[in-house]
């Protein structure tokens, strides 16, 4: 009698536990259908949204906007990227793209023109920059591609730069612009960025002058953004209270702001 009752009990709670087993499935399967259309559905609307020249969506654009926002507003003299022993950078030095360096270059009549806010141009050389103050960072630069590497660039401190040349009323404005000799790359970069401690414009590699893959014989270095942002061969700078054109926003459809 007793062996009777325990398989009675032993069934119903077999069967209990199969009914909740179909329950947890069915609810599964509900959740997983809503979530699918929701996102479906999500995903037909931002297609539907008017996009900006980048062919982002303007809901997507204002996240990014936001971010930047954010990001611009907790960004300081005291956030450093983190450096590191010179004995670590790699050589040679992985080159992240060519954009603005396949137009054939006189290197040497080569002159960074540096466009202040009255109308007036500086055409400074190589040795124009280079008797300024050295400094040398050794950072991890950051592709947007997905790889990095830790490179070692020597040159002088934008901050120090603009000082040296008489641009402070330039550097109260809220952006610096920046593009290479045939205007085929060009990039906009907030200046809290620009005047960074990090921030320099560069002339060497691994102790040696750049080479023309990386942007011989000046370019911009700059760790608290991605290698997007550092754009090689500098051809011309100014200064703005809007945004610059910047070729992989304005293209692509990128973050403005691509910051770390």
């Amino acid at each position: 009698m007793s062996h009777f009752f325990q398989t009675i009990f032993t069934a119903n709670k077999k069967l209990n536990t199969d009914q909740l087993i179909l329950k947890k499935t069915v609810l599964s399967f509900f959740f997983f259908f809503v979530l699918a259309g929701a996102a479906f559905w999500g995903w037909k609307w931002l297609r539907s949204r008017p996009s900006d020249s980048g062919k982002t969506s303007a809901p997507i654009r204002a996240v990014l906007n936001t971010n930047e926002k954010i990001f611009d507003g907790l960004l300081s003299d005291k956030h450093l990227t983190k450096e590191y022993p010179k004995s670590k950078a790699a050589n040679p030095a992985r080159v992240n793209g060519f954009l603005g360096l396949k137009t054939p270059f006189d290197s040497a009549n080569w002159r960074m023109n540096v466009i202040k806010a009255s109308g007036d141009t500086l055409k400074l050389t190589l040795d124009d920059i280079r008797k300024l103050p050295k400094v040398e960072i050794t950072f991890n630069f950051k592709c947007i591609e997905g790889w990095s590497q830790i490179t070692n660039w020597g040159g002088v401190r934008f901050a120090d730069f603009v000082k040296a040349y008489g641009l402070t009323n330039e550097t109260a404005m809220e952006y610096l612009g920046l593009s290479t000799p045939d205007k085929e790359y060009y990039v906009g970069i907030d200046m809290l960025s620009a005047m960074h401690p990090q921030t320099i414009l560069c002339y060497e590699l691994n102790g040696k002058p750049l080479p023309m893959e990386q942007g011989y014989p000046v370019r911009l270095i700059i760790p608290v953004k991605y290698g997007v942002k550092s754009l090689k061969r500098i051809g011309d700078m100014y200064f703005s209270n809007s945004r610059p054109p910047d070729y992989w926003a304005d293209k692509k459809g990128y973050d403005y702001f691509s910051g770390l």
